[in-house]
């Protein structure tokens, strides 16, 4: 006889179907092969014979004392379909005494034993079924290991959660609206605990079971076995575990105790196919209702694609206040606004151009403390073309920062002050804006800051570029006293929708010229940043050249060695 090939994959496979799950049909082969303890004696080897006799590995007589066993107790074939009940043999003595009916479904369980009894019996013997109606729980389910380590051991969520109840999916309809219990229990109790600890799921389950007990020993809880298990949700998919046996190998069961025996199964699916009349219905009602979903979805967006009038720019920005680094304090938040230009630019009546951002603790990376926010903005904003002189420059909306930081005593600080102009080509762009904050001089100014809280502000947080209000040539910040501090990131995402980009008329080479002069504009503004950052780094230089001690700065300002 060939050696038997022995499929070893015992997990879970996954299918997904359309078709209702009450066609699905399964046909379960169970087969005893052997006992496992067949070999077990091996008598003494006697003086002077080096060889076994092989009559000594004769089979042991069963305990019926005949040794004979029904071909049904040998092996057994069964087609079951989805939720079908097939009764175990522990069931049917159960269910034929009426005291122990104590719910409905017991008294239905019993009537249908009955009629079973009275139309000849049951047809199977070993292999029944646990619906989901059914008070079964397979605690192997909630145990099983994660790895294939041999040292694994459970953690404590994988203990709690084998303890957990999973409750049925809910068949019954709601009576009402009012509410038959409080939302809040303030003070549960333990049992109240206990009671209410579960988990939601609309999932169906159906066990297919074996009885492996010994010969005239059927119907006892210890000899049960589960052959498959299927599980179903609403969305058409379809969990078993083991697979299909398809082409593979049977699966194999050893049972324990004193006398092991051998076992092996098949799962095979036999659903029957569709008729091609059926599958041509099923084809149109899915048209029809993908036909219709497709409305439903062209109705939410619109047939008509918005455009900008004409010599419009419309620029949209989606934006992520990243994070924030280099400040003194912890507990940071981020207040930020968008100033567009006076002239030429416009935005939704609807549109916020501002926000503040959580407060946020920081963490160290490196020699910096970091707040990390991820906090998502958006806006949109409207330019509108009206001066076709090629000397014009565009204006360009700006993006200005405060950085505070909340203490426990809910005191507040601020911590710098920033500005970038937004990137005036679309893309993505991550930008650092440093900031600086107003400084007092003095030690008198820097213990209020320390345990008051407070410092001084601007009125006006334009004044961080130029004012608002500032109608001459030159800016003199001259006695202004700050103090560099830390730098915020931005992560933005810049979209620009004009009809300059798809139209061939003058009104193209128009905004075109527009388009050329904001990047010049752009090129312009990285010189600035260049510009400012030398100024910064000079202006440090000569801040550690005054702290030095006088006598080893020379006259002309250079530090002697």
């Amino acid at each position: 006889m060939a050696e038997t090939v022995w499929s070893t994959d015992t997990g879970e496979a996954v299918y997904r179907s359309r078709d209702p799950v009450r066609n699905l049909r399964l046909r379960v082969h169970l087969q005893r092969i052997t006992s496992s303890n067949f070999l077990r004696y091996q008598p003494a080897a006697q003086p002077g014979k080096d060889l076994i006799d092989l009559a000594t590995f004769r089979p042991h007589p069963t305990a019926s004392g005949c040794g004979h066993r029904s071909e049904e107790e040998e092996e057994e074939e069964v087609v079951i379909g989805w939720q079908e009940k097939l009764f175990s043999q522990f069931e049917v003595d159960l269910y034929q005494n009426e005291a122990a009916c104590q719910s409905p479904l017991d008294h239905q369980y019993r009537q249908e034993i009955l009629k079973l009894e009275d139309s000849g019996g049951r047809k199977n013997r070993r292999i029944f079924t646990y619906t989901d109606s059914d008070r079964y729980t397979n605690v192997e389910e909630h145990c099983q290991k994660m790895t294939t380590a041999a040292q694994e051991a459970p953690s404590f969520l994988v203990e709690r959660m084998a303890n957990v109840r999973r409750r049925r999916q809910d068949r019954r309809g709601m009576e009402g609206g009012i509410l038959k219990s409080r939302i809040v229990t303030w003070e549960p109790s333990e049992e109240f605990i206990r009671n209410n600890h579960v988990i939601n799921t609309p999932l169906q389950t159906m066990y297919i079971m074996a009885d492996l007990g010994p010969y005239g020993k059927l119907g006892y809880k210890k000899y049960e076995h589960v052959l498959c298990t299927l599980k179903v949700d609403s969305n058409g998919v379809i969990t078993v575990k083991p697979d299909f046996t398809g082409l593979k190998g049977p699966y194999r069961i050893e049972t324990e105790g004193e006398k092991q025996e051998l076992w092996k199964y098949t799962v095979d699916n036999v659903s029957s196919l569709a008729q091609p009349e059926e599958e041509e219905r099923e084809q149109r009602v899915f048209k029809d209702l993908y036909g219709r979903h497709k409305e439903y979805l062209s109705s939410l967006v619109g047939t008509d694609f918005e455009m900008t009038v004409p010599g419009a720019l419309r620029l949209f920005v989606n934006g992520e206040v990243v994070s924030a680094q280099g400040y003194e304090y912890d507990n940071l938040y981020v207040h930020f606004f968008v100033e567009l230009p006076s002239t030429n630019w416009s935005s939704p009546t609807f549109q916020q151009l501002s926000g503040i951002t959580q407060t946020c603790a920081t963490k160290s990376l490196g020699m910096d403390k970091v707040a990390y926010f991820s906090y998502p903005f958006t806006f949109e904003a409207s330019f509108l073309h009206e001066d076709e002189s090629a000397d014009a420059l565009p204006e360009w909306p700006v993006l200005y920062c405060e950085v505070l930081s909340l203490d426990f005593w809910q005191r507040y600080r601020v911590e710098g002050y920033g500005a970038v102009v937004l990137p005036a080509t679309p893309g993505s762009h991550t930008l650092t804006v440093p900031t600086w904050r107003p400084m007092e001089l003095g030690t008198l100014a820097e213990l209020r800051r320390f345990f008051i809280g407070g410092s001084l502000e601007l009125e006006d947080l334009s004044y961080v570029r130029i004012p608002g209000t500032f109608k001459g040539e030159r800016l003199s910040r001259f006695g202004f006293r700050t103090e560099t501090t830390g730098s915020v990131t931005f992560r933005l995402h810049c979209l620009q929708q004009s009809r300059a980009f798809m139209e061939s008329s003058s009104l193209r080479k128009r905004m075109r010229s527009v388009l050329d002069r904001l990047e010049g504009f752009s090129q312009q503004s990285s010189v600035h940043n260049v510009l400012e950052a030398f100024r910064r780094a000079r202006r440090r230089m000569q801040e550690a050249r005054e702290s030095l001690p006088q006598d080893l700065v020379s006259p002309s300002g250079t530090t002697v060695s």
